[in-house]
């Protein structure tokens, strides 16, 4: 019997790309909500399928902005924008959808899609290889010998699929060094610092030479001067940073594998998109 295959989708992920990328278009319901990231969201998610052709599918979503990460860091992402007008009442109705065509939407409040997906993927890559589909290298430190992170890239059907080789090839780092990276570097993203004058190209030299924050902190005075006094003057928020920047795999949620098989009736995707005027992804799925 051929391996599992099981599709993890960032949902949020998806569809803010697919709001940006159909902005012109003007998809709405007799009511007047707007379905252009819908439309394309099914078609990131189809086009997905097509490449992988997963046996399972599941979906992972963000369940509003206070999360664990906010009440460590009050400034968490605050420097993010307010979703757009037309894209906020298609957050609940694509959810709708994908659980109208049996795929599970996963999601838990405190936490984010992200932490639900490094749960999910962590728990049945022992069942089977396991592909994230999302647009955030924050995902590259889950890679492992079981789980694959493909990042979308501009387009469709434009990825770049992070296994332990490609991580070290393209980005020179193990997976736990992500999150190393992330303490010393921060993400301006996701708001936080890192430590003040630290960019990549240093911290990818000090990683390189002592592996991880420990080892850099136990080497100091091996470290120069400049650098040295950078990171002293700024322990606290390298510490803060790199718990930030890591994934949660212990989130209190179950899934059930067999729950999330990947089995679209034609029947069923055709009564769901004819009621919402998206008729024509069918041929995506024939």
């Amino acid at each position: 019997m051929n391996e599992n295959k099981i599709l993890i989708v960032d949902g949020m992920a998806l569809l803010f790309r697919a709001f940006y990328a159909q902005s012109y278009s003007a998809r709405r319901l007799d009511d007047g909500t707007p379905t252009n990231a819908i439309y394309g969201f099914f078609q990131y998610l189809f086009d997905a399928v097509t490449a992988f052709e997963p046996t399972h599918v599941i979906c992972c979503w963000d369940m509003g902005s206070k999360t664990f990460r906010t009440d460590l860091y009050p400034n968490y992402k605050g420097n993010r924008p307010e979703a757009p007008e037309d894209l906020i009442p298609q957050f609940s109705l694509v959810k709708e959808i994908v659980a109208a065509l049996h795929i599970p939407n996963v999601g838990l409040e405190g936490y984010e899609a992200d932490d639900c997906i490094g749960t999910i993927s962590t728990k049945v890559s022992a069942l089977g290889q396991v592909y994230i589909l999302t647009g955030d290298h924050d995902m590259l430190q889950l890679v492992s010998d079981r789980i694959h992170v493909v990042i979308m890239k501009k387009g469709r059907s434009n990825y770049a699929i992070y296994d332990l080789d490609f991580l070290k090839l393209d980005k020179g780092i193990h997976p736990f060094q992500v999150v190393e990276m992330k303490g010393l570097t921060g993400d301006t993203s996701d708001n936080y610092p890192g430590v003040k004058g630290i960019g990549e190209k240093t911290a990818l030299k000090l990683l390189a030479e002592y592996e991880s924050i420990e080892g850099i902190l136990n080497n100091l005075d091996k470290v120069p001067a400049g650098i040295k006094a950078k990171i002293e003057s700024d322990m606290d928020m390298l510490h803060l940073s790199r718990t930030l920047a890591r994934i949660n795999i212990e989130v209190p949620i179950a899934c059930v594998l067999d729950e999330c098989l990947f089995n679209i009736q034609l029947e069923t995707a055709t009564q769901v998109f004819d009621k919402y005027r998206l008729t024509s992804l069918l041929k995506m799925i024939g």
